[in-house]
This record gives structure tokens, C-alpha cells and sequence, in this order.
């Protein structure tokens, strides 16, 4: 057991190290792996070392097991749903959505910000991409927010987190990853899209609480903007002719995988092809804005997938070592029950985020604890829409807050680094609080699932 206990801590602590010197995550996974099957093979073979490891049992394996990964149907919809989302960045909409929400909340203080978190939304509804959605967030809205007073750091903090918010709403990748590595058709992709509804929605409402608060215990805070135009029922139209067509996709792609008129894969690809649809009526449809979708598509499709193959050696040489054993009894040897043994994942999982990406954490943590989790007997769906909600954060929290480094570049030279340290502070905090909403009160996750497919 001691060796079990040294080969998990040193291929942990060989991984960690090459994270710092700047490896490619993907390479150090499948490099870490492969080192230690032989060190293992060696160990057992040459040195007679007290271990189960075998070379035919692990590395032997790892073809069908990668062979498994790309030939996963669920894997498709992957590809798709990213396709989808870069094509409604690319189709306009969001930029109409802002434009017509300001008009309509133009009054109220902090009418901006909270077009920026309505349109954040709705955003992260039908796009799901967070790199996408900060960018585009920040391009459109920092600018006329920094021109209306607003303080800088609630400006460029709102257009960031709400951006983070597509990794939860569904149809979200995270989301599709988790079900994957769960393994269960309890905690089925349309399950954990129903789970992530109630929540995405109450962190959406948190965030819009926030900024009235804010902006109206401090009135230069974010200061109302003045009216331009008379409220008239036009701008209602218009908002609803801006909110109905990515609702209507948002309804289709989400509808036809809750009543099961299609699979998660099938209706990716109506997704993909609304999409298209979207940015053909918006006039933006053209072969370069195509080609740019696929390429982006691919890149971040081969990033996913490259990291996938990558964990699922580093886990086949981690799990013939015995680390599944070490690490089960490491968390069921905690002093906790099982209350605190959940909490400690998702800290552990929180203090990975300020390192590594959500992909990662996914890949790696998640098929460790996993059988932990279900021999608690814990609902796979309220334990997966906390740890979906936990990762989020990992968006915001530095030194590798995608998010952070995302908003950064398109934010105008006033703003400091500080500045977006300070204004994501609260938003985090907020994420936070829906965590802990989640973890005590179960029906936030559960509820809507089992209405929706029964318990």
C-alpha cells in the first residue's frame, strides 16, 4: 500500500511540475502516464515490487480504450455544439440583444450591466462558448459603459463573469464532458441540462440583485442613462424581435433532447444548422465567416479531444498502480461524514481552478471521486451541478483565469489588472452563494429532472 501511495503522490506531483515549467496539459498527462507504466513495468518485472501493475493490463488496453472516446456517439455532439455557438457569435444577434435592452431598461440605474447579464444569458444559452461570449461581451459593452460613468471595475467585472455563465446554462460542453465521465444514465446529458436550468437562472437573477444594489447604494456607481427616445411600444418589438429568434433555437436544440424527439447528438446538429440559419437572416453568412467556424471548431474540438486521450492514460497507468484504491480511501478516510467529505471535493476542485482549466479538472478529478460518490449513495445529478458550478469559478479565479486573461484583451487601456480583480470579486463571491443554495437545498438541481424524465 505504501508504494500504491507513492506512485499516486509522485505522478500527481510529476504532473503538477510539468504544468509550472509550461508543459502542453495534454502532453504531460500522456507523458506522466506512460513514464510511470514503465517504471511500474520495471518495478514489478526486475525488482519484484508489491504491486498489481501490468504492462498488458494497462498499457495494453489503452488502444480500445481511446478507440472508445472517439467513437463515443455523445462525443459528436461536441464538435457541433461549439460550431453552433461560434456561429451565433459570428451571426450578430448578441449586439441587436444589447441594443434593444438598453433602450428598454434605459432609465433604471445600471441599465447597462443589466442588459450585459439578460443578453449574458441568452448568450450562454445558445453559444455555451465562454471565450466567445467574453470577448464579445467585453467588445460591445465596456465602451459605452466606461462612456456613461460607470465604475471601471463593475464595467469590465460584469462583462466577464456573465460571459462564464454559457460553461452552466445548457447546452453546455461542460455539461455533456461531466455526463460523460459520470457514466450513468441517472446523470444522462438531458438530466444535467434540466439540473443546470434552476441554478443558471438564480446565478443570472444574483448577478442583476447585485448591480441595483450596488448602483443604488452608490450613485455614481453606475449612474442611469438618459432616455433618447420616448418609451413607446416599438422598443418592446423590438426587444422581442431580437430575444425570439436565438430563443426559438434555444427551445428547439433544448426541447427535442428533454422529450425525446432527438438525441443529444441529433440535436447538436440542429443546433449547428440554426446556427447557420441565424447568421444567414442576419446578412452575416458568408464562405470566410465558415471557414473561420470550422477552424475554430477543429482547434477547440482537437484541444478537448487531445486532452481526453491524454487523461485517459495518465488514469489507466494511475488505476493499474492502485491509485483508485489510494485515492477512495483517502476521502473515505476523512473525518467527516458525508456532508464534509463532498464539501472537500469541492474545495480540492476550487483550489484546481486557480491552476487548471475545467477540462482538465473534468478529465482528471472527476472519474477518481466518482466511485466514491456513488457508493455514498448521492444523487449523480445534485453532485454534478455542483461540481459543474464549482468549475465555473475556476473562469475567474487567477493565476489562470481564462476569463481574466480573455477580458484583458479587449478591454481599453484604463482598465488595469487590478481593476478586473476587483470587479470579478463580487460576481465570484455570488457563484459561491449559488453553490451553497444548491448544496442545501437539493430540488435547484433535482427537481426540474425528475418532473421532466421522473425520479
Amino acid at each position: 500500500m505504501l508504494l500504491e501511495q507513492l506512485a499516486v503522490i509522485a505522478m500527481f506531483g510529476s504532473f503538477m511540475l510539468l504544468l509550472v515549467l509550461g508543459f502542453p496539459v495534454a502532453w504531460a498527462l500522456a507523458g506522466i502516464g506512460f513514464l510511470f507504466a514503465v517504471i511500474g513495468y520495471l518495478a514489478v518485472e526486475f525488482f519484484g515490487a508489491d504491486l498489481w501493475f501490468t504492462w498488458e493490463g494497462t498499457v495494453g488496453v489503452l488502444n480500445n480504450r481511446i478507440y472508445g472516446i472517439v467513437a463515443n456517439e455523445l462525443m459528436v455532439a461536441l464538435p457541433l455544439f461549439i460550431f453552433m455557438g461560434i456561429m451565433m457569435d459570428r451571426s450578430g444577434i448578441a449586439e441587436r440583444l444589447l441594443h434593444s435592452m438598453v433602450r428598454l431598461f434605459g432609465g433604471i440605474r445600471g441599465a447597462y450591466a443589466i442588459a450585459v447579464v439578460i443578453v449574458g444569458v441568452l448568450l450562454a444559452a445558445s453559444t455555451g462558448i465562454v471565450g466567445a461570449s467574453v470577448v464579445l461581451l467585453g467588445m460591445l459593452s465596456i465602451g459605452p459603459m466606461l462612456e456613461a460613468r460607470y465604475n471601471k471595475s463593475l464595467a469590465v467585472g460584469t462583462a466577464c463573469s456573465v460571459g462564464t455563465m454559457g460553461i452552466l446554462i445548457p447546452p453546455s460542453i461542460m455539461l455533456v464532458l461531466i455526463a460523460d465521465r459520470l457514466g450513468t444514465p441517472d446523470a444522462s446529458v438531458g438530466r444535467l441540462f434540466m439540473g443546470a436550468v434552476l441554478p443558471g437562472v438564480i446565478l443570472g437573477a444574483l448577478y442583476i440583485i447585485y448591480i441595483l444594489i450596488a448602483a443604488y447604494a452608490k450613485k455614481d456607481f453606475a449612474p442611469s442613462m438618459k432616455r433618447t427616445e420616448p418609451f413607446h411600444y416599438n422598443i418592446i418589438l423590438d426587444v422581442a424581435l431580437a430575444v425570439v429568434p436565438p430563443l426559438l433555437l434555444i427551445v428547439t436544440v433544448l426541447g427535442s433532447i428533454f422529450t425525446g424527439v432527438a438525441t443529444t447528438t441529433e440535436a447538436a446538429s440542429i443546433g449547428a444548422l440554426g446556427g447557420i440559419l441565424l447568421a444567414l437572416s442576419n446578412g452575416t453568412l458568408n464562405r470566410h465567416v465558415v471557414a473561420s467556424a470550422l477552424h475554430q471548431t477543429s482547434r477547440t474540438t482537437a484541444f478537448v479531444f487531445a486532452i481526453f486521450i491524454g487523461a485517459t492514460i495518465f488514469a489507466a497507468v494511475l488505476r493499474g498502480l492502485g491509485g483508485d484504491d489510494v485515492v477512495s480511501d483517502a476521502i473515505t478516510g476523512l473525518p467527516f461524514g458525508e456532508t464534509g467529505i463532498i464539501l472537500t471535493i469541492l474545495f480540492v476542485v476550487f483550489l484546481l481552478g486557480f491552476f487548471l482549466d475545467y477540462v482538465e479538472i473534468t478529465l482528471i478529478v472527476l472519474p477518481l471521486v466518482t466511485p466514491v460518490i456513488f457508493d455514498m449513495g448521492v444523487d449523480p445529478v445534485w453532485f454534478a451541478i455542483l461540481f459543474a458550478i464549482c468549475l465555473q469559478t475556476s473562469f475567474l479565479t487567477p493565476p489562470v483565469g481564462f476569463s481574466l486573461f480573455y477580458i484583458k484583451g479587449v478591454s481599453p487601456p484604463s482598465i488595469k489588472t487590478r481593476d478586473i480583480y476587483i470587479g470579478v470579486a463580487p460576481f465570484l463571491l455570488l457563484q459561491l452563494l449559488t453553490m451553497l443554495m444548491v448544496f442545501v437545498y437539493h430540488p435547484f438541481a433535482t427537481w426540474l429532472p425528475g418532473y421532466v424524465y421522473g425520479n
